[in-house]
């Protein structure tokens, strides 16, 4: 079948992966380390201390075989990948309720499932949106519940990405109230590959990311971006406690870019955003506060 001519839903249509649950035992070693790669002050993490705002993403981790890796360094296939031909991914956004923190030392589980399958035409061709809920639980409980939307292409597409990149430029900080400089290299998003489990070459391999992706440089992770948005929060706004959260991610940050976080409180909420000099907006989210 030929996924230019058919369209991407026949692909999906009888796709019907069943849930799968997996358990943790929430050590504090990741959230230790992540909060060393960051340069977050403060003692290091300890059994009972909650979790930031989707630092769980440092856990329920996948290390599949080598060899079942494809040449881009994503899994060759997964439970919720779907069976789409030169299938592409991209992390596009997502959702998260929290009832309560998760909390190191105890064993937690998740259950995930696919929520949604649909098809869309964007600029560069048909485009198939993936959403995989997942319900986190420790002792019984239902801690929080998030959902996350991955979008896939068929077969590759340059996009829409400068030639060269201006490490010197700064962005404007637009005079909101929060804000914090957000400097990456090579060495930054190799230590978060290493602590998220992901092998996609675009964050570590720039002749790779130049040559096969079409892109001026190593790409920043887009989870990075997030955690960057609500670390603002962390810092702003340490005494109140998120309640549920959104994040999208539009356009692409470079490795060496001047990156700057800001974020706009208002009552019970703030708006988030991480700029550039020739972008105000790559990534955005909006968080609720108890």
């Amino acid at each position: 079948m030929d996924a230019s001519q058919s369209g991407l839903r026949p692909y999906v249509e009888s796709w019907r992966p069943e849930a799968v649950t997996e358990t943790d035992g929430m050590p504090p070693a990741p959230a230790a380390s992540l909060s060393a790669v960051l340069d977050l002050p403060g003692p290091a993490a300890a059994e009972g201390d909650p979790l930031p705002p989707l630092w769980h993403w440092l856990y329920f981790l996948q290390w599949p075989p080598q060899k079942e890796l494809g040449d881009d360094g994503h899994p060759a296939d997964g439970r919720f990948l779907p069976p789409i031909p030169e299938r592409q991914r991209m992390f596009a956004g997502g959702r998260c309720r929290i009832g309560e923190p998760l909390r190191l030392g105890e064993p937690a589980e998740r259950v995930s499932s696919l929520d949604a399958v649909e098809t869309k035409q964007g600029a560069s061709g048909e485009l198939l949106f993936v959403t995989v809920r997942s319900a986190y639980s420790q002792l019984g409980r239902t801690c929080l519940v998030e959902e996350q939307d991955i979008v896939y292409r068929s077969g590759r597409s340059g996009g829409r990405h400068p030639a060269e990149l201006d490490t010197s430029a700064v962005p404007d900080e637009a005079g909101e109230p929060w804000s914090s400089p957000l400097r990456t290299d090579p060495a930054l998003l190799f230590r978060f590959s290493a602590l998220t489990a992901n092998a996609h070459r675009i964050h570590y391999d720039a002749p790779y990311a130049r040559g096969e992706e079409g892109y001026p440089g190593l790409v920043v992770h887009g989870p990075l971006l997030v955690l960057a948005m609500l670390d603002l929060v962390r810092r702003e706004a340490p005494g109140r406690r998120v309640t549920s959260l959104s994040y999208r991610l539009r356009r692409p940050a470079f490795a060496g870019e001047p990156l700057l976080a800001c974020g706009t409180p208002a009552g019970g909420s703030a708006a988030l955003r991480i700029a550039t000099h020739r972008e105000p907006r790559h990534a955005t989210a909006e968080v609720a506060f108890a």
